[in-house]
């Protein structure tokens, strides 16, 4: 038996296919948007509850003070990443100061909203207004269903959500020319983000769109995308943006471990997601839910969180949107009372990933915390000091200026995400980093330097670069595994 899920403006209700008056637009959203910036806001609650929450916010927290100094994008401010998150720190802390990532965590909650808010009109539009409010809750009941370092992040994923949302919507609607700026965005803010240009790109064929349309797309991606190319430093922008990771982008290295990795995150994903999976496999084996472009959406995504072969946690949020459609889809045609059921299990999880954010340990914090306090301590404000690690947020705890525009060991050895092996050292650098690197530290020698590679792959014993320009420099203590070298009198 097949069942054709409607498409367009009528609206079902309760799944039992009988058609209702939609309730008013004004009435409607005003019920909806306050549960939904509540629910925003309860599911955030663990990320105010530390100063920060993975190495990622460090970093753009370095890059924004570096910037607010005078720092250039792409030339002297450096990272893989395009520039719209950092020109958000910076913009943040320009308004309320850098000592506290609070403003932007309260950020953070509005783009959970507004992704939220987006995926309930692309589902209202499609499926009537209990999908709706049923799409706007599912996300975020299964928007922090991964580790709470990957979920309460205020870093690049979350805020490129509500642009991949934005441009479905506007591709549902026809609206060409905002789906292509919402492609930018998405792709500005991360790179992955490009991925919804694959159901905008279908859906723009399926309607048989004029060349008009097809044209206004695209120069809606490419107007943004070369406007920040030209305002920052349009080699530098498609080096690090696009050229420069051939390295960073490989399975060969800690294969096994980054695969396990993989698969747990899956694994952490598919339990947040108990509640929707059980309907969405029913609905396969009974019907047609005509949601092709939900599914490219979704399969593009998981390409995405393919790319570079690392699988981190984050990367796997760039999911939740099409499972959260796809989940409602499946709902929309389903009796009521399989959406209660589905709403009370995804509830029941969200409330275990919710305490698990509460009272999770953040050792790699304290640490961090520590060897900035070492640091602080021996040091006036200033002063250039260089950590020799992954954690950039040490630079922002201490206060300290960055001896170097390379804020991680990883960008001068290709140490990322467990890699080691054949797959780290100074061959396997960013091309001309090193050259760079050395110059910066001749030019201006940090006060102290901190190994904190604490025994991987790209300790200092293994680098030879830094052990040569260690030798002016003694170790004056140990922090916490950290050694601390000073210069020599």
């Amino acid at each position: 038996m097949l069942i054709e899920a409607p498409q367009s403006s009528p609206y079902v209700s309760e799944g039992r296919g009988d058609v209702r008056r939609p309730t008013p637009v004004t009435a409607y959203w005003r019920g909806l948007l306050p549960l939904l910036a509540l629910l925003a806001c309860v599911t955030r609650i663990p990320s105010f509850t530390h100063p920060l929450w993975n190495p990622d916010e460090g970093y753009l927290a370095v890059q924004a003070r570096m910037l607010a100094h005078g720092g250039a994008l792409y030339e002297t401010v450096v990272d893989r990443k395009p520039p719209l998150v950092p020109w958000l720190y910076e913009a943040v802390f320009a308004l309320f100061g850098s000592q506290s990532l609070t403003p932007l965590k309260v950020c953070a909650v509005a783009a959970q909203f507004g992704t939220a808010a987006l995926l309930a009109s692309i589902a209202r539009r499609r499926w009537g207004d209990a999908a709706g409010r049923t799409a706007g809750v599912l996300y975020l009941l299964i928007s922090i269903g991964l580790n709470p370092e990957d979920t309460q992040a205020a870093a690049f994923e979350v805020f490129m959500l509500p642009w991949t949302a934005a441009a479905v919507r506007c591709a549902d609607r026809g609206r060409w020319g905002w789906c292509g700026i919402a492609v930018a965005g998405a792709f500005l803010t991360k790179q992955t983000g490009a991925a919804v240009l694959v159901p905008c790109a279908w859906a723009l064929w399926r309607c048989g769109a004029p060349r008009g349309d097809v044209l206004r797309c695209a120069a809606g991606v490419a107007a943004p995308v070369l406007a920040a190319a030209c305002v920052t430093d349009p080699s530098g922008f498609l080096f690090w943006t696009v050229t420069g990771s051939g390295a960073y982008a490989s399975f060969t290295g800690s294969e096994l471990h980054v695969l396990v990795r993989g698969l747990t995150n899956a694994a952490i994903l598919g339990l947040a997601c108990a509640g929707i999976v059980p309907p969405v496999l029913r609905v396969l084996r009974l019907a047609r839910t005509g949601c092709a472009e939900l599914w490219l959406w979704l399969g593009s995504s998981a390409l995405a969180v393919l790319a570079g072969f690392h699988f981190f946690g984050h990367y796997f949020l760039q999911l939740t949107p099409p499972i959260a459609l796809l989940g409602t889809a499946a709902l929309a045609i389903l009796p009521r009372e399989r959406r209660v059921d589905a709403l009370l299990v995804s509830v029941c999880c969200c409330a275990l990933f919710l305490t698990w954010g509460l009272l999770a340990p953040r050792p790699e914090l304290t640490h961090a915390q520590r060897v900035a306090a070492a640091v602080q301590s021996r040091t006036p404000p200033g002063t250039p000091v260089l950590i020799w690690g992954m954690h950039p947020e040490t630079y922002w705890l201490s206060d300290r200026t960055p001896a170097s525009r390379f804020l991680t060991a990883g960008l001068l050895t290709n140490y990322s995400g467990g890699r080691d092996g054949g797959r780290v050292g100074e061959r396997r650098a960013v091309p001309g980093t090193w050259r760079t690197f050395r110059a910066e530290f001749s030019a201006r020698p940090p006060a102290l330097v901190v190994d904190d590679s604490r025994g991987a792959a790209y300790g200092v014993e293994r680098v030879r670069g830094v052990r040569r320009l260690l030798g002016a420099y003694e170790v004056v203590a140990y922090v916490d595994g950290a050694v601390v070298y000073g210069r020599r009198t």
